[in-house]
């Protein structure tokens, strides 16, 4: 690839670069928007001027070492350089099944336009020779209206019942000493009388969880949309972060009820083993890379619009040089999605028969400095044309209870389903 040229504007703060991302691409482009609306940043990119895809158990090493290399070949004339945006599939051939097919086991491309927001400042960057956005042009994004004609209609692809015998064999093994930990998920499917809005779906997810990691990642064909509440990494300069995240508890509208089962969630023995697994997975991985690692003694309850969760943050200072996309192979699949011991995350395709994709994957963007952040692909749907494929999983352990880890799956679907059925 020849030598590109990256130039940076400086521009309006009041730009919403998600706004701009939808008016300006062209239906033959990819695009990416991601959102922290709560931190105060917005990234957004359309077009792609490279891009690296892979597969595989090296995927993740394949892309940092195709990535540096095409950021060798970058002349950055002013402002920030250019940014890295794509996400991964939960397994490392992951996205055989049609509705994933634009989107493989491992992709992250260069934008040819990427707009970034953070607090009151607000850079464009382009890459090559080609026209910068007409940002007088930009509009809001559009709100997310219920069909003008007919109703959406909800499919669950294998029935609750199914799934509930799933968690029982899975418990099975689990007690055989197979695992200590799977964690299955389920597709349910919106089909639509029109086209999904991606657009108008990303505008209502910001609005609804602005303390999540909202993103899209868009091909011509499809749209992978999402909030999630779970960091995998942030990486800046020496210092990584992550959040480990596993426990699970509705909301209540009731202060005092809804505080009840943050206790609850607190006091569960189920709940806190489950946090442990995953805790203890990411201190070990960390710990192997870095100077020092320090988490948070005991669990905390966080909370999202429809549900809670058990957090523990955790912080290391790296003992070499690891890129974002290097730091998130490293911890991916967390016990949080996957299994433990992690070799054991085998049995889970068996049991799930479903192919995963992007779900439970990570998505985000590292800069050229190889800063950046991934959240684990979590609350979210593939939109293609009128179908909408929802997942959500529950963690299992030995002492699982079949019904209580279906509900727990139906509170998560429930971050996405009102919006996609009106």
């Amino acid at each position: 690839m020849a030598a590109l040229t990256v130039t940076s504007i400086r521009t309006d703060a009041a730009l919403d670069p998600a706004a701009l991302v939808f008016s300006e691409r062209r239906a033959s482009e990819r695009w990416f928007c991601w959102s922290e609306p709560d931190r105060g940043f917005e990234l957004a990119g359309w077009g792609t001027v490279a891009e690296v895809v892979s597969r595989g158990p090296g995927r993740f090493a394949d892309v940092q070492s195709a990535c540096a290399e095409i950021g060798r070949k970058l002349e950055v004339e002013a402002g920030d350089g250019p940014v890295w945006v794509g996400g991964f599939a939960f397994d490392d051939e992951g996205g055989r099944d049609p509705q994933w097919s634009s989107l493989p086991p491992a992709l992250m491309w260069l934008p040819r336009v990427t707009v970034i927001r953070r607090g009151e400042e607000t850079s464009v960057t382009v890459v090559g020779s080609g026209p910068g956005p007409d940002l007088d042009a930009v509009r809001n994004l559009p709100m997310l209206d219920p069909p003008a004609v007919g109703r959406a209609h909800v499919e669950s692809v294998r029935s609750p019942g199914e799934y509930e015998e799933a968690v029982i064999a899975a418990v099975t093994r689990i007690n055989s000493r197979a695992a200590s930990k799977l964690v299955l998920a389920r597709e349910v499917r919106v089909h639509a009388p029109a086209a999904h809005d991606a657009a108008a779906l990303f505008g209502a997810l910001r609005e609804a969880f602005p303390s999540c990691f909202v993103f899209c990642v868009g091909t011509p064909e499809a749209a992978f949309v999402g909030a999630s509440p779970e960091l995998l990494i942030r990486r800046s300069g020496q210092t990584a972060a992550t959040v480990a995240l596993a426990g699970s508890a509705r909301r209540s509208a009731d202060p005092a009820v809804d505080a009840h089962l943050a206790d609850r969630l607190l006091a569960s023995a189920k709940d806190r083993a489950e946090h442990s697994f995953v805790v203890n997975r990411i201190k070990r991985e960390l710990d192997r890379h870095s100077v020092w690692v320090d988490a948070g003694a005991e669990p905390e309850v966080i909370r999202v619009a429809n549900i809670q969760h058990l957090a523990t943050p955790v912080r290391a200072q790296l003992a070499d040089a690891r890129s974002a996309v290097e730091l998130a192979g490293l911890l991916h699949p967390t016990p949080a999605v996957g299994a433990e011991p992690r070799a054991a995350a085998a049995e889970i395709a068996g049991l799930e028969q479903l192919d995963r994709g992007w779900y439970a994957g990570a998505v985000g963007w590292m800069d050229s400095a190889e800063d950046g952040e991934f959240c684990v692909a979590l609350r979210s749907a593939l939109l293609r044309d009128r179908t909408a494929h929802l997942y959500a999983g529950a963690g299992i352990v030995a002492d699982s209870e079949p019904a209580a880890e279906l509900a727990e799956t139906e509170v998560k679907l429930d971050a996405l389903l009102p919006l996609l059925t009106g």
